[in-house]
């Protein structure tokens, strides 16, 4: 099966976690992610920048650690990213902000991202909201 997943909650909320489960155990159980898609607080779960408690797990780290060893398609809606303060290299010159705290494998694109990631997959999983 083909999933496409977004999340709408930071980091630190226990739906980022699940759905970080989630993905984990949809990859080993031999399904497909055509793309995760990161949006409103979801885009605090892709900012490098992200500093967790020591007893906490660092959810940051461990998305960006899933998406580089499995090589997802790992989309950060924009919108929602700059106004949030999420920001790439481009972005943060383009606004003339004084840093980036969003480097790959994290990519800033909109929100057909997800309209198209839906259509390319069987299944369309959210986690967190408003």
């Amino acid at each position: 099966m083909k999933f496409a997943i977004a999340l709408f909650s930071p980091a630190h909320a226990p739906s980022s976690r699940r759905a970080l489960r989630f993905a984990q155990a949809a990859l080993a159980d031999g399904h497909e992610i055509v793309r995760l898609f990161f949006y409103q607080d979801g885009v605090h779960s892709a900012a490098s920048n992200v500093v967790t408690a020591q007893d906490e797990p660092d959810l940051s780290a461990e998305w960006r650690a899933f998406v580089r060893e499995h090589t997802l398609d790992a989309v950060v809606c924009i919108a929602a990213a700059l106004r949030r303060g999420v920001l790439n290299e481009e972005e943060a010159q383009r606004y003339e902000r004084p840093a980036a705290n969003l480097e790959a494998p994290w990519v800033l694109s909109g929100l057909g991202q997800l309209h198209e990631a839906s259509q390319l997959a069987d299944r369309l999983v959210c986690f967190g909201g408003p």
